[in-house]
């Protein structure tokens, strides 16, 4: 492949206008992180126009929410209420456990949104998630991404189980590695086509009943993929593991073959595409560029036909 270009040379890929202010965009948990005396608070006469002045801090046109005692609902009617406010950035300090973080800011016609989490947030990240990018300084749990329709999820450690599970558009690029059920029954929706990269190695049942779309594994901990089950009952989209995997961890309805022309430029876009989101790994290009590939595909878009008609 030819190699991308080095990740410290490109913009991020969040417009200049979108950008936070450097104090509130750290790259790694635990940094940055706003302090109350540190915000810029929103005028007394403002209080009136905004429900959430009194639990919320404005920033530079963005707001701080610090999720310290709040439950689910709680933190996500804070959100849904800086939406409808017209707050475009939300930094989501303090996040533990809180569920279904990003699903309730869906409206026609709403521009994209901004959500930079520090801490762990709760199952179902960005379930639904229609447009907006949620960076999240740290490891995620179970469910992110859950029937994911446009957008993209930045994280910055490791995530748990069923990532991706029906997605159907979209970007989830994850720094470490990830759980079992990874890509579960994913599918391409019209013309999205949902995207997975992964730094590190999946646990088995990756892509189980895929249906669509493109998962990645970098492995970037040479640990070998020790996943068993991949591609179980998958019939579409395709998986590309760097590196090599035995036969026998696969499910009886997948194949293997070497990626071809085409399949190489889409694996150096999306390894350009991770080293912007991930610069500190940027050290890794040119071993990346190198790599050796596989690609695993569907042997019948109806492996269980026979199942249910004769």
């Amino acid at each position: 492949m030819t190699g991308p270009r080095n990740p410290s040379d490109i913009d991020h890929p969040s417009s200049a206008d979108q950008k936070l202010p450097s104090h509130l965009s750290a790259r790694t948990a635990g940094q940055g992180i706003p302090d109350e005396g540190s915000l810029e608070r929103s005028d007394p006469g403002d209080e009136a126009a905004s429900p959430t002045a009194e639990t919320s801090n404005q920033v530079c046109g963005g707001a701080v929410v610090d999720a310290t005692g709040l439950k689910t609902k709680e933190l996500s009617d804070r959100l849904r209420d800086l939406m409808l406010a017209g707050t475009g950035r939300m930094i989501v300090k303090n996040a533990c456990g809180q569920r279904y973080i990003g699903t309730r800011l869906y409206r026609p016609g709403q521009a994209s949104l901004q959500i930079e989490i520090f801490g762990t947030p709760g199952n179902d990240l960005g379930a639904f998630l229609s447009g907006h990018r949620i960076l999240v300084h740290g490891n995620v749990q179970d469910g992110v991404g859950n029937t994911m329709d446009r957008g993209e999820i930045v994280v910055e450690g490791r995530a748990g189980d069923v990532l991706g599970m029906s997605m159907r558009g979209g970007r989830i690029f994850v720094r470490d590695g990830v759980g079992y059920r990874t890509a579960l029954h994913m599918k391409e929706y019209l013309d999205q086509k949902p995207v997975v990269v992964i730094g590190g190695t999946a646990q088995d049942f990756l892509g189980e009943y895929m249906a669509g779309g493109i998962v990645l594994v970098l492995d970037l901990g040479n640990r070998g993929h020790q996943s068993n089950f991949i591609g179980t009952g998958m019939h579409g989209g395709a998986i590309f593991l760097r590196g090599s995997v035995n036969l026998t961890q696969l499910g009886k309805e997948v194949e293997i073959s070497a990626p071809g022309e085409e399949d190489h430029a889409l694996l150096e876009n999306l390894i350009h595409e991770f080293l912007i989101r991930f610069p500190e790994l940027a050290a890794r290009q040119e071993e990346l560029q190198k790599s050796q590939f596989v690609k695993l595909t569907p042997v019948s878009k109806r492996p269980y036909g026979k199942m249910y008609a004769y």
